[in-house]
């Protein structure tokens, strides 16, 4: 039962969340910092978690075949390959270096 209460409180402050960001005034958000947050902090985001999710194995850093992955990821971006490609890059080296690394 709590968990479900906590998936029904979660649900509420996402969509007044939701709600707040709907009632910003037009005038703020075209703001040209307001803009530029906007643009960048996802990424900032994504790029976080991509990092904790490469480099971290619960307290400690650790680097290993999903560091090669993610390498290999930035050379397929590097060369402008399509997001399918870069995706099937990033598994196969990881793929590769977990079957030799054992």
């Amino acid at each position: 039962m709590g968990a479900w209460i906590a998936i029904a409180v979660t649900a509420a402050g996402c969509y007044a969340v939701k709600l707040l960001g709907l009632s910003v005034p037009a005038a703020v958000l075209e703001r040209p910092l307001v803009r530029r947050l906007a643009a960048l902090v996802p990424v900032a985001a994504l790029a976080a978690l991509i990092a904790l999710q490469t480099f971290a194995d619960g307290r400690t850093l650790v680097v290993d075949a999903r560091a090669a992955g993610l390498a290999a990821a930035a050379v397929a971006l590097l060369l402008r390959a399509p997001f399918l490609v870069t995706v099937a890059a990033a598994v196969v080296v990881t793929a590769a270096v977990r079957a030799l690394t054992g």
